[in-house]
């Protein structure tokens, strides 16, 4: 019996090492299309009017940077999390291509999202960003990219990168 269990054990350790390095090799290959050197600018005013500057709201404390979209099937697992880090953390969000700004706020509405969204309908933020995959988070500290992952992303995975920033 406890053969049998330690055979199970040895396989889930196997999994998630080889999950986890598979994970890091695609956010690397995915990183290439990130702008080198200095972010772009990320200023604007969110759906519910509060200005937003990146480089100044990242000064000392780290922001989770989450470009989506409501059309993005993960997204759909990704968000209730990121709401979740907005509670405790510094969250500025990025809806690409999702609509006018009614739209967007509607989407909000409907599943109780209190995270601040910058509208981005042309996708214009996106692409000054290297955003060629949905969802796209990042931390940001004192201006400068601490960690950066795309896909889908656990809520223990995204707490980590916060507190490592």
């Amino acid at each position: 019996m406890l053969s049998k269990l330690w055979s199970v054990f040895k396989q889930l350790i196997s999994m998630v090492l080889f999950v986890t390095v598979v994970g890091i090799g695609v956010d690397f290959w995915r990183s290439q299309d990130l702008p080198e050197g200095e972010l772009p600018n990320l200023s604007a005013v969110t759906l519910g009017g509060e200005a937003i500057d990146l480089k100044e709201l990242s000064k000392d404390e780290p922001v989770l940077v989450y470009f989506w979209g409501s059309w993005c099937g993960v997204c759909n697992f990704v968000s209730p999390a990121v709401n979740t880090m907005a509670k405790h953390f510094n969250v500025v969000t990025v809806a690409l291509r999702s609509g006018e700004q009614a739209k967007v706020q509607a989407y909000l509405t409907h599943h109780e999202y209190q995270f601040p969204v910058i509208n981005d309908p042309q996708a214009n933020l996106g692409g000054q960003w290297g955003i060629s995959v949905t969802p796209t988070l990042m931390v940001v500290k004192n201006g400068e990219l601490k960690h950066y992952t795309a896909g889908f992303t656990t809520l223990p995975g995204m707490w980590w990168r916060m507190l490592m920033a």
